[in-house]
């Protein structure tokens, strides 16, 4: 079975580049790449990619790609049905090499390997935290501000599929996924209409989830979301934003499953995108959890999502 190891990136069409960019250098992406007809934005990490936009003549949800954990893996996804073969990448930052798979619904997730790494970012250490019992930062102070930020890199993605045991199992058979939790009907444990899964590195810890599939009437993404150093980079990013005069949908707050401290935005072309910080991890021990369960009980604290969140 092939197996990928992390999200490598997002790809969306609008008819307006420079919207997009002034849009995602406020929510703390730096472009990597542009011309006139696409721009590629990157985060503090090593990645030389995690959203790229390309200009059309409507606004749309492109795909994604995962990054396999091998030449080996990305040979294996070629051989799968309806896979492509093994091609070079020559229009994205980094190069390497992909896959292109469609979904069920026909959404393009690729699977690439060998993109030679970029320098990473300066980004600042976390901020040390005094708790109640536990008092980290002595002689000294912080001074947070409101600003941009600096996403660090691209955590996941959330599609809504028209068949959502389908669609699972194309992504456990193509890509290695493996279940962290499940989102039910609320009240009825038994009827799963939603399914966090993660990538299967054995004993290494990693994220909680790398995509939510969740069954919905009206197919595509749902939204991506950008990993922050800490909630101090959640909160400076939130207030600027609001300042800006963007859409905020909801946050901040913490969310139940997954427990990472969150806040949805709405880019100008009306799609959704996430910060976070302090999600979970989770290793090859882990044991999936049943949430029964509407949207505006999926956060712990702080601002609820809609009821429809999830529609």
């Amino acid at each position: 079975m092939p197996k990928a190891i992390d999200v490598a990136y997002v790809i969306y069409q609008v008819d307006d580049l420079d919207r997009m960019e002034t849009f995602m250098h406020d929510f703390g992406l730096v472009t990597a790449q542009r011309n006139a007809g696409q721009l590629c934005l990157r985060g503090a990490s090593t990645a030389p990619v995690i959203h790229v936009t390309r200009k059309g003549p409507d606004n749309r949800f492109l795909g994604a790609a995962l990054q396999m954990a091998s030449r080996a893996d990305l040979e294996a996804l070629a051989r799968l049905p309806g896979s492509s073969l093994v091609e070079p990448i020559d229009d994205l930052p980094g190069g390497g090499w992909r896959v292109r798979t469609t979904t069920p619904d026909g959404v393009p997730v690729d699977g690439v390997w060998g993109q030679a790494p970029a320098e990473p970012l300066g980004l600042r250490d976390p901020n040390p935290f005094n708790a109640g019992t536990v008092k980290r930062r002595i002689n000294a102070s912080l001074r947070p501000q409101r600003e941009p930020g600096l996403v660090l890199r691209l955590g996941h993605f959330v599609l809504r599929v028209s068949d959502h045991a389908a669609s699972k199992a194309w992504f456990h058979e193509r890509f290695g996924l493996v279940d962290s939790d499940y989102l039910c009907v609320p009240g009825d444990e038994s009827q799963v209409f939603g399914t966090f899964v993660r990538f299967d590195c054995g004993d290494e810890p990693v994220d909680h989830h790398s995509m939510l599939i969740t069954q919905a009437a009206e197919t595509g993404v749902h939204h991506c979301s950008f990993e922050m150093q800490d909630i101090d980079a959640v909160f400076g990013a939130h207030d600027y934003l609001l300042q800006k005069g963007y859409r905020l949908e909801c946050g901040v707050g913490r969310h139940l499953v997954g427990s990472q401290i969150f806040d949805y935005w709405r880019d100008p072309f009306d799609f959704r995108v996430e910060h976070y910080t302090d999600g979970d991890v989770a290793d090859s021990r882990y044991e999936p959890v049943r949430y029964a369960v509407a949207a505006d009980e999926t956060t712990q604290w702080g601002m609820q999502p809609p009821r429809t969140f999830f529609d």
